[in-house]
């Protein structure tokens, strides 16, 4: 489960810019989570969960939340140009088949903002 690899360093950088801007405690952590970032948000929670109970990290409080915002996919056929929401990275364009999609959105992964005091 590589979420988390991905959940300690999300905390790591949270961890160095809330020192930088003299927040001790954080109590809410928002991350953007594309549906074609190959990271599932019930892992990327649970991961959450399990650095929060340990512990181990003393600046998450107790009760701090996880909130993810999910970005769908979207892609642009070169062909046609027709929107659609791939379901995985390689689709094919629903109106004329073919496999010439850029991609607009869905690939994100990022820490959208923290609360903290």
């Amino acid at each position: 489960m590589h979420e988390m690899g991905l959940m300690e360093d999300a905390l790591r950088m949270v961890s160095e810019d809330a020192e930088k801007h003299g927040i001790r405690s954080v109590e809410k952590i928002s991350m953007i989570v594309g549906d074609l970032s190959n990271v599932l948000p019930d892992a990327l929670c649970f991961a959450f969960d399990a650095f929060r109970m340990s512990g181990e990290i003393p600046f998450l409080k107790n009760d701090a939340t996880l909130e993810i915002i999910r970005e769908r996919g979207l892609a642009r056929c070169s062909a046609c140009g027709t929107e659609y929401e791939p379901r995985q990275l390689l689709a094919t364009c629903p109106d004329c088949g073919l496999p010439f999609g850029v991609l607009l959105a869905g690939e994100t992964f990022k820490i959208e903002s923290y609360e903290g005091s």
